[in-house]
């Protein structure tokens, strides 16, 4: 499917999440790479942020992050966590509370997914990692119809929260949500697991579980797990083609 050399993640170390860094000078060119015997090959062309290589990273089981967006926004780095955090559509947690806030809230796909991001990437947020180069490299992806997001709005038309993430097969990679109201944000995830949840075995990627993700569903699996999986889930045919925007 693609042309990149990517390493083998089943012969990755266990305990290792991050695969390798890509560092960059002021003009793209690669200055190293590191580990360089576990991935000899992260760019094409010298594009930082290269839609086709991130599709190709996907699709063997990474995922692009600036390394540190304030001390090194120039470093790419990239992960295959171990354990790995999944959610299966059909075993999203609703809770009676949640259930009521869904009411409280009208719900999109793909009506504004600049906005989304740009929300997920706000500097008030603790821990940003979304950089200029992350929002630019996703909205190319969702232009070209692999990135999508899900919006939740509030009675006064306002954009009060929602996720992001990039879709393959049957496989969608979360990547970030947001929220300023209450339940906004799972609002859209439960959004999300309804467009997911056909009965052909689709799984949203939510990267690491966390107490709070592990609450609403989210187990976690091996890498060699997910691997093994990934090949039915890319050979199934997308959701959110059918629904480019509603």
């Amino acid at each position: 499917m693609d042309d990149f050399d990517f390493p083998d993640l089943s012969n990755a170390p266990e305990d290792q999440d991050l695969i390798a860094v890509g560092q960059f000078d002021t003009t793209g060119e690669p200055i190293s790479l590191t580990p360089g015997g576990l991935w000899p090959k992260l760019i094409v062309d010298g594009s930082k942020w290269d839609a086709q290589v991130i599709l190709a990273a996907y699709r063997r089981g990474l995922f692009p992050m600036p390394l540190d967006a304030i001390e090194s926004p120039n470093v790419i780095s990239w992960w295959s966590p171990n354990p790995r955090g999944v959610l299966r559509p059909t075993k999203l947690r609703v809770t009676r509370s949640l259930k009521q806030s869904i009411k409280k809230y009208r719900v999109t796909v793909n009506q504004n997914f600049e906005e989304v991001i740009r929300n997920c990437a706000s500097p008030e947020r603790p821990s940003g990692w979304i950089t200029q180069d992350v929002i630019e490299a996703y909205l190319a992806l969702h232009e070209l119809g692999y990135a999508h997001s899900v919006e939740v709005w509030d009675k006064s038309g306002a954009l009060v929260g929602g996720l992001y993430g990039l879709e393959l097969g049957g496989l969608f990679a979360g990547e970030s949500m947001f929220y300023k109201s209450p339940d906004a944000s799972k609002v859209a995830l439960v959004q999300l697991a309804k467009i997911m949840d056909d009965g052909s075995g689709r799984l949203i990627d939510c990267q690491w579980s966390t107490e709070h993700l592990a609450s609403l569903g989210v187990q976690e699996i091996s890498r060699l797990d997910y691997l093994s999986g990934l090949p039915k889930l890319l050979k199934m045919e997308p959701k959110f083609k059918a629904i480019t925007r509603m």
